[in-house]
């Protein structure tokens, strides 16, 4: 009995221990500029509903790349009608991500009236509008204080949240990091948990958090929560991100991932194979979920996200015409050769060949 009960416990460590993060998406902030298709800007000045005082713009003086790190600057200039000037960047419509593991390494700054955040918001604020779309702020910071808050957002009759706060000195660098799955929300500094909310089922009305979201990067002068600069505040002031990372969990071949939505899907053969110069992908959900279908070459590069939405249950065909590629999207013209298409849900995968 006691060989059975050691023998079990082997083989269920085994299933636990199988379970990893798996890097899904990154920017290591190593090239010479922002990269457009990643991120995007919010530009203007109006205050973003905290009156915040500064003008966000796209100007290589408020956002660059040097030495391996992206710096969001804030400056004291007058600028659209602001004193001040900064840099909020995004991956909306570009990269949208539902559960998983998103976390960033930075080093901020600590001045009085001084915002930094790195945050989320539901891709469907476009539609519904905040805060029914949801927000995770994965790390907020304001002023001189030595900690660090995370916090959600959700529409419950009305705005409501939940977060909390962990002491650390923010002008060295940490990594501050969400885990997120259907059942509940974990806030991590430089691995150390501080604190968790529970959405499991929707449990207070939290099914936003069911949906995807794109990522936010921001330096905020002055506004409701920090307060406005004083004389002690020193400008410029800079948030430098090492990176930002995405990770999803990858899990042993014969263990169910509960996070998984939907449980499985149906990737069909599609035809003509190989297309020339149009192909319809056909596939099936059983269940409704997050989809991703993406085309690589053999090298293993992307070169077309053809679905990247949430979806109901149903039979979906998905048109890819290389003479007819859509100017929003990442594309580049293809030349003659073999393609691989890819249907994504959680963590399950189908991959074949066009």
């Amino acid at each position: 009995m006691k060989l059975k009960f050691i023998l079990f416990f082997f083989f269920f460590s085994i299933l636990i221990n199988a379970q990893s993060w798996k890097l899904v998406w990154s920017d290591e902030f190593d090239a010479a500029a922002v990269n457009p298709f990643y991120w995007t800007y919010d530009i203007g000045g109006n205050g973003w509903g905290n009156n915040e005082l500064e003008y966000y713009t796209n100007r290589a003086d408020n956002s660059k790349i040097e030495n391996g790190n992206l710096l969001i600057i804030a400056k004291k200039e007058s600028y659209g009608g602001n004193a001040y000037t900064s840099a909020r960047l995004k991956t909306q419509n570009l990269q949208n991500f539902t559960y998983g593991k998103i976390e960033s390494r930075m080093k901020l700054p600590m001045g009085k009236g001084i915002w930094p955040a790195f945050w989320m918001l539901g891709k469907s604020i476009t539609s519904i509008g905040w805060p029914k779309c949801g927000e995770i702020d994965i790390m907020e910071h304001i002023n001189t204080e030595i900690k660090v808050y995370g916090t959600m957002h959700w529409d419950n009759n009305g705005h409501a949240s939940y977060g909390g706060s962990t002491v650390c000195l923010p002008s060295d660098y940490h990594v501050y990091s969400l885990e997120w799955s259907s059942t509940y929300l974990r806030w991590f500094v430089d691995g150390n948990k501080f604190w968790e909310g529970n959405i499991t089922n929707g449990i207070n009305s939290t099914d936003e958090f069911q949906q995807p979201f794109f990522i936010i990067l921001n330096l905020a002068v002055g506004g409701n929560w920090p307060g406005n600069p004083d004389a002690t505040t020193t400008f410029p002031d800079t948030m430098a991100v090492d990176y930002v990372r995405v990770y999803q969990l990858s899990t042993g071949i014969n263990e169910k991932n509960i996070d998984q939505r939907p449980a499985n899907f149906f990737l069909e053969q599609n035809y003509p194979n190989p297309f020339n110069p149009e192909t319809v992908i056909n596939y099936q959900l059983p269940e409704p979920g997050f989809v991703s279908l993406k085309v690589f070459d053999v090298m293993g590069k992307e070169v077309a996200t053809l679905v990247d939405e949430y979806k109901q249950a149903g039979h979906y065909k998905s048109s890819f015409a290389i003479n007819n590629l859509p100017p929003d999207k990442n594309y580049r013209q293809l030349s003659s050769g073999v393609y691989f298409y890819q249907l994504r849900s959680g963590n399950h995968i189908v991959t074949k060949k066009m």
